[in-house]
């Protein structure tokens, strides 16, 4: 008697994994999974049985994806890949030899910095237009919030007794499908980026009399002074980039603030640990291999000792 396998659909487990994930992540990391399984994964394996990757070269569908994307967006896309093929084999007893797929090593960007000059330029003009969307600019300089952090940033979340301010939620715009989007309020990106920063003495003035003399309640957002309106994450880079240009700064992303803040810190000899709570990483490792690189100078000072 021959015995023959039954069709079981690469597509429908597929479907079946984002049920089983979806009630342990965030709303928005399961419409980012979708996106990126529909866009990246289901069609470019149109109808495939899963049995179909049992024989498969899973290193032409890395250089697939290598050729129109990042590497760091490769590296995303295989990891959802991998989870789904495990659940995959764990349901049906089967063994894909996932370590066999070598995943791309991310490309180590220089990170790009705001020069002193045009810090203390950007800062100015923001601090002398005495407007809230301007002052949320100098908020991230001195604080290395996200973009979506500051948009979300309400009065009450300043702590002007402490002197602190209180990051636990975030605005983001995220993909539901069929060209639709939405802007969402949620909480922050990891449980470390629910976080305290200190206010230092720069903002702390400015922040206070723009409190008192409008007379805040605390449930305002910070960028708008309205409790129903806020500033979604693209009008706000947008606006950032006008301001860039009024100052004759080159165009920069909205990061480069958090990017700046980071590096200043380094610079003044904050250690890795405290910089990495402030800036809300998942683990220290992520701020040290992105920001503490000791410069040539500083290498030759350390041998020069010798």
């Amino acid at each position: 008697m021959i015995f023959i396998k039954k069709a079981i659909f690469f597509k429908a487990e597929t479907k079946n994994w984002l049920l089983f994930k979806k009630n342990s992540i965030k709303s928005s990391t399961y419409y980012r999974y979708n996106y990126l399984i529909n866009k990246y994964i289901l069609s470019f394996f149109k109808n495939k049985s899963i049995y179909y990757f049992l024989k498969y070269d899973f290193n032409m569908y890395i250089e697939y994806l290598l050729s129109i994307l990042s590497a760091k967006t490769t590296k995303d896309i295989l990891s959802i890949f991998k989870s789904i093929l495990k659940y995959i084999e764990r349901k049906y007893d089967i063994d894909y030899k996932l370590d066999l797929i070598s995943c791309p090593k991310n490309e180590q960007n220089e990170i790009k910095i705001l020069k002193d000059d045009e810090k203390r330029k950007l800062e100015k003009y923001c601090l002398e237009s005495n407007n809230l969307k301007n002052i949320g600019i100098v908020i991230c300089l001195n604080t290395g919030l996200r973009l979506g952090e500051i948009c979300a940033l309400t009065w009450k979340d300043i702590d002007f007794d402490e002197n602190c301010i209180i990051i636990n939620k975030t605005i983001q715009r995220i993909y539901k499908g069929k060209n639709s989007t939405s802007v969402q309020l949620d909480t922050p990106k990891t449980k470390k980026s629910v976080r305290k920063i200190p206010i230092s003495k720069k903002i702390l003035y400015p922040l206070r009399t723009f409190k008192e003399d409008n007379n805040y309640c605390g449930d305002e957002f910070v960028l708008t002074g309205s409790k129903e309106k806020y500033i979604e994450p693209r009008t706000y880079q947008r606006l950032f980039k006008r301001c860039l240009k009024i100052c004759n700064i080159q165009d920069y992303n909205f990061h480069i603030l958090r990017h700046t803040f980071a590096t200043n810190c380094i610079k003044i000899g904050m250690d890795a640990k405290s910089l990495s709570e402030l800036l809300g990483h998942a683990n220290v490792n992520i701020t040290l291999n992105r920001y503490v690189h000791s410069s040539y100078s500083t290498k030759k000072k350390y041998l020069d000792k010798l």
